[in-house]
């Protein structure tokens, strides 16, 4: 509605200027002057008000865009069909029904338009002068100039918007909504693309899964937001113990996923071991003296590692070696022979 309502103010008051040059062009009485200032000056301010205070804002504002045609019919008829601020209203009072109703509304504005052009000619005993003097082709001006741009720099805000939404939609898919971190599907995504690169070059890459320990006894013992902020904590060390080429993601519940690029089964290790370090420092306000611990499985990429499904499954089985061992530790699966 605010768009509709700046190139209504916009558009009203340059479209008065023409229209202001024709009425002085035909010495017009003082009533038209009146009249004119209160459509092009006034009714815009009116409008959005009315628009803003009703509980239906987009059936009153439709309503007021009819207004807009058939005023502007009636400035046609009254300027005698001078053609160029003739053109010039046609042309902007059909705009903003496009944009808001498209060609069903711009067919019944413009049947307003010309019923009340006609009824107005017809009142007036049909004058018609199309003529259009240098002095109203120089008042036309602004309006031909300003107008244009101001749509060209709408479309492009508006454009900017709906870029800047569909990149809020394009990161909400990839991001898991709780800890900020890829989600299960981007995390899949990055590991394929890993070990194709991986299947090219011949660089290690690995993937562990990790899972937090006894988390469903925390949500038990203190209830699920102290388990939410146990993700949450986990989710921040992962971030402070990976490098910006990594990829710490949450695979799903209480467990999460790490792509690592450039590292084998060692690396790996290491990785588990700052990761281990971080998490046991971490200090919950909901749970006072509760110690977070994490089990870590990790494989590295080899030639039986023929799709990221067996990838994941050989991380998982070292994942459950590591719990079955009695958690808080780091388990690798064996390398291919």
């Amino acid at each position: 509605m605010k768009r509709i309502h700046r190139l209504r103010t916009l558009g009203l008051a340059l479209g008065a200027i023409c229209v202001a040059s024709v009425l002085r062009l035909h010495d017009a009485a003082p009533g038209w002057w009146v009249l004119l200032a209160l459509n092009g000056f006034i009714w815009p301010l009116v409008a959005m008000l009315i628009a803003t205070r009703s509980t239906r804002p987009r059936a009153v504002e439709v309503r007021n865009l009819m207004i807009d045609s058939v005023l502007g019919g009636i400035w046609i008829a009254v300027m005698q069909f001078n053609v160029l601020p003739s053109v010039l209203l046609v042309t902007m009072l059909a705009i903003d029904k496009v944009s808001i109703g498209g060609l069903s509304l711009l067919t019944v504005a413009l049947a307003l338009l010309v019923v009340s052009c006609v009824a107005t000619s017809a009142a007036l005993g049909f004058p018609v002068d199309p003529t259009t003097p240098m002095s109203v082709v120089v008042a036309c001006l602004p309006f031909m100039v300003i107008y244009p741009i101001a749509i060209n720099v709408l479309a492009h805000m508006l454009a900017s918007k709906v870029a800047r939404q569909n990149r809020l939609l394009e990161e909400l898919g990839r991001t898991d909504g709780l800890t900020g971190l890829a989600n299960r599907r981007q995390c899949f995504a990055v590991a394929d693309s890993e070990l194709a690169r991986h299947f090219r070059s011949g660089k290690p890459v690995a993937l562990m899964i990790l899972d937090v320990d006894r988390l469903k006894t925390i949500n038990d013992e203190y209830g699920h937001p102290v388990g939410d902020e146990v993700l949450c904590g986990v989710a921040a060390a992962l971030r402070e113990c990976c490098r910006s080429y990594d990829t710490p993601g949450r695979y799903g519940g209480d467990e999460f996923m790490l792509v690592l690029p450039e590292t084998d089964v060692i690396g790996a290790a290491e990785v588990a071991r700052r990761i281990r370090k971080k998490v046991d420092a971490l200090v919950f306000p909901g749970a006072p003296g509760f110690k977070c611990t994490v089990s870590l499985g990790a494989a590295e990429a080899g030639r039986d590692v023929v799709n990221v499904e067996t990838w994941v499954r050989q991380a998982d089985a070292a994942l459950y070696r590591a719990k079955d061992a009695g958690r808080d530790r780091f388990e690798a699966a064996a390398p291919a022979a």
